[in-house]
């Protein structure tokens, strides 16, 4: 039994004439014939009755014809259903950020596909690095936006920007008389720290070896760089933002905090991650070219 089959049945119940029904189908007379014969013959059942100039539908015919039209509807309904899902527009791409990009890089992004009119729809997740890593090997997440270089088999990797690590002071601070510190100068016993699990504090940490050393002394964590910003507006200790993250967290309306560069600068670079094999190209690549647009402060475009 095929679908083109079900289509002959359900035709010729409809205009009760082989040729009629040959022609709607666009087939032969005879070849409708034989497709009908077969498929009672396999459902061991008389659907119709022949007669010179018309066909009639047997009683026991009738739920037959009826179920057929009902599958053929659903047929109908997959077609459409894979047609509008092959739609690159139609669903939201999934994006993931980790935590020390999303509040930075988003409200840029946002505004940028509402001036522009985009047709591109974002469902936005922040988590933890290896927690994003995860869920775009499994397909859970169609991108992601993390701290490079990672080397994810069956990836893309396209480089967004690379961002300097500044150091955030309480205005107060001796610091602030210059311009520049020495990476040397900072004492682990003074820094505060995002919570283990952020990669920007393996960031920190690696591009700053000393800060390792006598690590125990390290005051408490915090959860996101939000609260570090307001411990040290309250003189507890310094920490390191990532350049895209300096207006909105020392912005000029902020006079409590000030921000000082360090020599040598430390920093990441922030890469977008896609599978190899991700089906919605349209969408990704208009994403890819947006966020190459953004120019975030602070930032220098990859």
């Amino acid at each position: 039994m095929t679908l083109t089959e079900l289509r002959y049945l359900v035709s010729l119940a409809q205009w009760r004439h082989f040729g009629r029904s040959a022609d709607a189908c666009h087939v032969s007379q005879p070849t409708l014939s034989i497709a009908i014969k077969r498929l009672e013959e396999e459902l061991g059942l008389q659907i119709f009755e022949r007669h010179r100039h018309e066909v009639l539908l047997t009683p026991a015919g009738m739920p037959i014809i009826e179920q057929a039209q009902r599958v053929l509807n659903e047929v109908d309904q997959l077609c459409n259903l894979a047609r509008y899902q092959a739609d690159d527009w139609t669903q939201p791409l999934r994006m993931g950020c980790i935590f020390t990009v999303g509040p930075y890089l988003l409200p840029a992004l946002v505004e940028r596909l509402r001036t522009e009119q985009s047709r591109l729809r974002l469902y936005v997740t922040e988590d933890y690095t290896h927690v994003l890593l995860k869920a775009l090997r499994e397909g859970d997440i169609d991108v992601v936006l993390v701290a490079g270089p990672i080397d994810l088999p069956e990836t893309r990797s396209v480089a967004l920007y690379s961002e300097p690590f500044k150091l955030l002071l309480p205005v107060q601070h001796p610091w602030t008389d210059h311009t520049v510190i020495n990476m040397t100068s900072l004492d682990p016993s003074q820094m505060l720290m995002l919570g283990e699990g952020h990669c920007l504090r393996d960031q920190v940490l690696t591009s700053c070896p000393q800060l390792l050393t006598g690590a125990e002394g390290h005051l408490p964590n915090g959860s996101s760089l939000a609260t570090l910003r307001h411990m040290v507006a309250l003189g507890i200790g310094m920490t390191l933002i990532p350049g895209s993250a300096v207006n909105t967290l020392a912005g000029e309306t902020e006079s409590c905090l000030c921000v000082r560069s360090l020599d040598p600068e430390p920093g990441r670079q922030i890469v977008a991650l896609s599978r190899q094999r991700f089906a919605r190209n349209s969408a990704l690549r208009e994403l890819m070219s947006h966020l190459h647009a953004l120019h975030l402060p602070g930032t220098e475009p990859c």
